[in-house]
């Protein structure tokens, strides 16, 4: 399983993009960014994209992605996953021929470039029309943030991801990364800034020690995403100093076999 980092940073400045994880060239963990770093051919590889949450730094690749396949006159439609409540966002806030046009019925109702699919949180999914080497088995697990989200346990070929998405302190999704090949979870904060992590449900290096601390077993990889640019290499010294080998602070353009 192909990993490819388009953006990890939970800001953005020069060098330092919003979230979005690319698997296997065609299904993306999260929409920060997909124009501004994937050529036109291989943004027509994109297939599936599941959402976190509907916060703009995880859905804001989108618009353009379309907007890029309707002016090259493709026939090709992007299958969007997430929750009720972010397709609600999506509908009512974004795609409503104000902010953007509607892409959900462009060119037409039958073939729009983006198909809107409710996800249920605990309720495992395939995806991949049914070719084996390339189905996924997707689980939405809630965490805790300031709106509603979830992370997302993904399973192919005997590997497993986990990603948290923006998450504070949580439970559920620990279960399923316990022993995981590799867990994607946040750090936005320094240690310098718990208070402010535990009111934005964020995390920082310490909280994050307590939720490791959750797993039976810890995962093969860790990688830290959402660290906000400003304190990238505090937040970098941080988790050396955490002494978990597995553990490396991600960057953008890095490639991983999962």
């Amino acid at each position: 399983m192909k990993l490819r980092i388009l953006g990890s940073a939970g800001a953005e400045l020069p060098d330092f993009r919003p979230p979005a994880f690319l698997i296997d060239d065609a299904l993306l963990l999260d929409a920060g960014t997909i124009g501004s770093v994937l050529t036109e051919e291989e943004q027509w590889g994109i297939k599936t994209i599941f959402i976190t949450h509907a916060h703009l730094d995880h859905i804001r690749g989108i618009p353009a992605l379309a907007d890029n396949i309707i002016v090259k006159n493709l026939r090709h439609s992007v299958d969007v996953f997430a929750t009720d409540s972010v397709i609600e966002a999506l509908r009512n806030h974004l795609f409503n021929g104000l902010i953007w046009p509607d892409f959900t019925c462009l060119p037409n109702a039958d073939e729009p470039v983006l198909r809107l699919h409710p996800i249920v949180p605990c309720q495992a999914l395939e995806v991949g029309n049914g070719v084996p080497d390339k189905r996924y088995t997707l689980t939405a697990i809630p965490v805790h943030h300031t709106v509603p989200a979830v992370g997302y346990c993904l399973d192919h070929q005997g590997k497993r991801l986990v990603y948290t998405g923006d998450t504070g302190p949580t439970e559920a999704i620990w279960s399923y990364a316990s022993g995981a090949d590799a867990l994607i979870v946040e750090v936005s904060f320094p240690n310098s800034q718990e208070a402010l992590s535990l009111l934005t449900q964020h995390l920082c290096c310490s909280l994050l020690e307590q939720e490791l601390s959750k797993m039976a077993v810890l995962p093969k990889r860790i990688l830290i995403t959402h660290p906000k640019p400003q304190y990238y290499q505090q937040i970098k010294d941080e988790i050396r100093q955490l002494g978990i080998k597995q553990v490396e602070l991600l960057r953008d353009g890095t490639i991983y076999d999962i």
